[in-house]
């Protein structure tokens, strides 16, 4: 039985969201895509995936914030 991984699916239905052109695009299309953004967001947070996402962006945002004393 073939299984769907959930995630994986909102990825590429990111993806090709995100390489139509913006010309194209309505204002509906647009908060589409950002509700799915979100759902995947939601989906990857308790992941390992998740966790090194948000350890790798505190870093850089640390190392920002010393940068700029």
């Amino acid at each position: 039985m073939l299984t769907i991984n959930v995630t994986l699916l909102l990825v590429v239905i990111v993806l090709f969201r995100l390489r139509r052109r913006t010309e194209a695009r309505s204002r509906f299309d647009e908060k589409l895509t950002v509700v799915i953004v979100l759902a995947l967001g939601v989906l990857i947070a308790p992941t390992p995936v998740g966790h090194g996402i948000l350890n790798f962006l505190g870093q850089l945002a640390n190392s920002v914030s010393q940068s700029s004393r």
